[in-house]
């Protein structure tokens, strides 16, 4: 008889926690915010690059599994994408502002300069920008994708100059582009804020002078 109600005391333990189990599944999952999913990644790429950044970490910082990370972006190189545009729309220099008309180009290039030596530098774990060293990575489709973007940069930087100099937006976009380059490089090497900083002011007013010279 003992053995009987044992027998029935676990049928109906399993009974419960089969139902329990159930609800656990019915449960909905919470709804994953691809934006703030974004933000995430953007971190990690910009502080260990796109080689240093794997799924797995990807999927730990998101807290998502790879099923849902590839989902929600298509692949890590989508989610790659998808943080240069971000990082583009959010932080870059603001270019119809700094060489506005009522500026002279001398006076934007400078202003230029000190804006992204503060910008590369102003997060020591998210050192340099991020497009530019992105268009480092060892992989061919990540680096494809931060060229194309440091491209596109680029021709918004030359449409900015030819309002102020048409006959020169070539070579100036080259110079500054090259320039601000350096700037991410050795903000990404641990170069101090201060000292970036005045290598900024320096360089935008040695080109200043000449442009003023050119210009006399």
């Amino acid at each position: 008889m003992l053995s009987f109600f044992v027998a029935i005391a676990i049928i109906e333990l399993s009974r419960r926690t089969t139902v329990q189990e159930s609800k656990r599944q019915r449960r909905p999952r919470r709804e994953f915010n691809r934006e703030e999913g974004i933000n995430k990644a953007q971190a990690l790429f910009h502080r260990y690059g796109f080689d240093g950044v794997g799924v797995a970490a990807l999927t730990e910082a998101l807290d998502i599994n790879p099923p849902s990370l590839y989902a929600a972006y298509g692949s890590k190189i989508g989610l790659f994408e998808r943080t240069l545009e971000r990082y583009v729309v959010e932080q870059g220099l603001p270019l119809s502002e700094i060489f506005a008309e009522d500026r002279s180009l001398g006076d934007g290039i400078r202003h230029l300069f000190i804006a992204a030596a503060d910008q590369y530098s102003r997060d020591a774990s998210c050192p340099g920008c991020l497009v530019t060293e992105g268009a480092r990575a060892a992989d061919p489709d990540a680096r494809s994708i931060a060229l194309r973007i440091g491209n596109q940069m680029a021709e918004a930087l030359k449409a900015a100059i030819s309002s102020h100099a048409p006959d020169q937006a070539d070579t100036l976009t080259d110079v500054i582009v090259t320039t601000l380059r350096g700037f991410s490089a050795a903000a990404y090497a641990g170069m101090k804020p201060e000292r970036l900083r005045a290598v900024a002011g320096f360089s935008g007013e040695l080109l200043a002078r000449e442009l003023d010279s050119a210009g006399s």
